[in-house]
């Protein structure tokens, strides 16, 4: 059926469900599973006048954002290891979520996308947007989205 699942997670409550109902289906299809986490890089103030950070600083931040992003994907593969499942853990920089989890999972041949969606409507997805939107609309691979 699948041959490779791509796992996008964000370490949430509700993208660990995916996590598991991913790394389910992977294990009753045979398949390998890509975790994959991407990490945004830190903000920087584009306003003329606006506080600036000490770039060291923001060398340090954005090493413990790829440290602990790096710990969520070795602990899916841990677990999937303990259930059969092979797993390929990767981590990316990218303020494009979207995009980098299409990238992601074009570059290894991924069959299939396991995400989470918030649900967010109305006001509130227009204004937080939803990467899980972008990714059903943008991608050619299949996307199955949990709730």
């Amino acid at each position: 059926m699948y041959q490779r699942i791509l796992i996008a997670t964000d370490g949430t409550e509700l993208s660990n469900k995916a996590v598991d109902s991913g790394l389910e289906l992977a294990r009753l299809s045979g398949a390998g599973v890509v975790a994959l986490k991407v990490v945004p890089r830190y903000p920087r103030s584009y306003f003329e006048g606006g506080a600036t950070v000490d770039p060291a600083e923001i060398k340090r931040i954005e090493a413990q954002w790829s440290e602990a992003a790096q710990g969520l994907v070795n602990a899916i593969k841990a677990r999937a290891k303990a259930e059969g499942v092979t797993v390929k853990a990767v981590v990316t920089k990218s303020d494009l979520i979207a995009e980098a989890i299409i990238a992601a999972a074009v570059k290894h041949e991924c069959d299939l996308i396991v995400m989470a969606s918030h649900g967010r409507k109305g006001l509130k997805r227009v204004l937080l947007g939803s990467e899980t939107q972008h990714v059903l609309t943008h991608s050619h691979i299949p996307v199955l989205v949990l709730r």
